[in-house]
């Protein structure tokens, strides 16, 4: 099922899409602080008068991890991601006082890759955690926004339960030695947890892996910078009524256990796939209406869209002409 409701965007006819060949790719470093360098993928197709969309993945995720959807976006425009600080092929210092990696130093991050390739305003996208980024971004450079998307992100962190135990039935499988014995191996691993596993994915993977010596790999960012990230993120409170630009907001609800513990075996025990249909009717019932509150919060001329079935992690991969369809409606030029 797909649904887009509730008014706003633009009515004209989006002008002619530059063709997909002519997309080009750079990768930069962009120092954004001492001793700070953040990996900016750009991809442009020499269409100066439309849109830049500036995409930032959410925790733990790179700059790969839109390498369709920013392709896509660049035919109308142009579109940078950008790997946030302790993660892909970004600098990752260890946390102090000099090097942190709360919310307003994330933005304060993308507010220099801005000043540092001259670009003024322009569409900012934010996937799962990042919307925090998106919502303080927008509240402290509103002169810099012209749109916001919110990519399948909470209301408000801070109001996330984390309480419940996790049925270690449902759990994801951690990889096994055999799995971390090559790239290849932690690629085969990967596969087999993700139900739609895509060139994006296999890319943003990549991204986080260190090869050793032995040919072995381990993710590269440091436990002590996730672990800091995390808990920053997850204190972050927003304050929407900074927010002056239309937004538009994707959610993505699972329709059965497979889109939300895709690594569960299909002819597993009935008692576990019934437990994981429990939890996604529970996890339904307190995102739908987290979703409401966000799309509430926001401007007039914001637009709203559910995907479902569909996972958190890849909707925008997997139903990426729908996705591109709903940011046309938007009427951003």
């Amino acid at each position: 099922m797909f649904l887009a409701a509730c008014g706003g965007g633009g009515s004209d006819e989006p002008e002619a899409l530059a063709p997909s060949s002519a997309v080009q790719v750079t990768d930069r470093r962009v120092p954004v602080a001492p001793g700070v360098s953040l990996h900016v993928r750009d991809w442009q197709a020499g269409r100066l008068a439309g849109p830049t969309f500036v995409l930032l993945p959410g925790f733990g995720a790179s700059a790969a991890h839109f390498n369709g959807l920013a392709r896509a976006l660049a035919q109308r425009g142009r579109a940078i991601a950008i790997s946030c600080r302790g993660f892909g092929q970004s600098d990752k210092p260890l946390p102090d006082d000099t090097h942190r990696y709360d919310t307003e130093t994330l933005v304060d991050d993308v507010h220099a890759v801005l000043q540092a390739l001259h670009i003024d305003r322009i569409v900012l996208g934010g996937h799962s955690m990042a919307g925090n980024q998106v919502t303080l971004f927008a509240g402290r450079h509103p002169e810099r926004v012209r749109g916001l998307v919110y990519l399948d992100t909470n209301f408000d962190y801070t109001t996330v339960s984390q309480d419940e135990e996790e049925d270690p039935a449902l759990a994801e499988p951690s990889p096994t030695e055999a799995d971390t014995a090559s790239v290849a191996a932690m690629i085969a691993f990967n596969r087999r947890l993700n139900r739609n596993w895509s060139a994006p994915m296999e890319a943003d993977l990549v991204d986080k892996l260190e090869v050793k010596a032995d040919g072995s790999i381990g993710f590269n960012t440091p436990d002590a910078v996730a672990a800091a990230m995390y808990t920053a993120g997850r204190q972050f409170s927003h304050d929407y009524k900074k927010v002056r630009v239309p937004a538009l907001v994707l959610t993505a609800l699972p329709g059965d256990w497979r889109d939300l513990c895709p690594w569960l075996a299909t002819d597993g025990d009935a008692q576990t796939r019934e437990a994981a249909n429990a939890l996604v009717r529970l996890f339904n019932t307190v995102r739908a209406p987290d979703a409401d509150r966000l799309f509430a919060a926001l401007p007039p001329g914001s637009q709203r869209a559910l995907f479902q079935p569909a996972t958190h992690a890849d909707f925008f991969i997997e139903r990426e002409a729908e996705v591109l369809r709903l940011v046309d409606g938007m009427g951003w030029r």
